[in-house]
């Protein structure tokens, strides 16, 4: 077993067979003081099981696998997919020319399910597979269009919504990582930005500097920000060597801070 992430809300691990590899993930059932968490870990792990399943023949997200069993007994709050070797997309990655493209083409046939997946601004929610290219993994908190006639058409703009906003998180990495690619540059985004995202980070990002701040002073936390206790992928990523080029790539491909490094 290898833990990828653990956290106050779930814990995901590889699991190994004589065959094959899987990820799983347990959702908290421990309560938070007295409120009790076993239905909301429950209910979070049958949400992204269904989601899975909804998208098992879309190329790019790995499939699930089902109920987690142990001993002959399914455990209602963990979530499995097929293990896929590869890494989670660096901040500074050098992607092939249709890494991106391919990419987009994986959030669109997701959308055309009826769903969003609304955790796109992680970096660690996209895999670079062995050979370059993209997967998206962690429905976890995905949303898609309630069932029956008049749920779809009073959730349709919310959907709208969400797409948009993963339209947006995508455009942002792509700009970031591939800014060859984006026609228009920060502009385009600008234009593409929710006006929510742009009133939440008035709010949100002063608050978050305030609260890591406290959890340093309290000891919870390191000078980094990062939890010691606690396995977070998006660190682990930060800090490992970045990977050899991939297929298809373009001097025009490395981010400007590698071009400028490299000239």
């Amino acid at each position: 077993m290898e833990i990828l992430k653990h956290d106050s809300w779930a814990a995901t691990a590889i699991y190994a067979s004589a065959t094959r590899k899987a990820v799983c993930k347990f959702n908290r059932e421990a309560p938070v003081w007295w409120v009790p968490m076993r239905w909301l870990g429950q209910f979070l792990a049958a949400r992204e099981r269904g989601f899975m399943e909804r998208l098992r023949d879309v190329e790019g997200v790995p499939a699930g696998l089902g109920a987690v069993r142990t001993g002959g007994r399914a455990l209602p709050n963990a979530a499995s997919r097929t293990y896929v070797e590869g890494h989670a997309l660096r901040h500074d990655e050098r992607v092939g020319d249709d890494f991106f493209p391919r990419l987009a083409a994986i959030v669109a046939a997701v959308h055309a399910r009826g769903m969003a997946h609304v955790d796109l601004h992680k970096r660690e929610n996209i895999l670079v597979d062995e050979t370059g290219g993209p997967q998206l993994i962690d429905f976890q908190i995905s949303w898609g269009l309630p069932a029956g006639r008049l749920g779809a058409a009073c959730g349709r703009p919310l959907l709208d919504l969400l797409q948009r906003c993963d339209r947006y998180h995508l455009l942002k990495h792509q700009l970031r990582l591939r800014p060859d690619q984006v026609p228009g540059g920060a502009a385009a985004l600008a234009r593409l930005r929710p006006a929510w995202i742009r009133a939440h980070r008035l709010v949100a990002v002063p608050f978050r500097t305030l609260r890591r701040g406290l959890l340093v002073v309290l000891g919870i936390r390191s000078g980094s920000c990062y939890a010691s206790s606690e396995a977070f992928p998006e660190v682990a990523h930060r800090l490992a060597p970045a990977p050899a080029e991939h297929p298809g790539l373009s001097d025009a491909g490395a981010p400007a801070g590698r071009r400028r490094a490299a000239a």
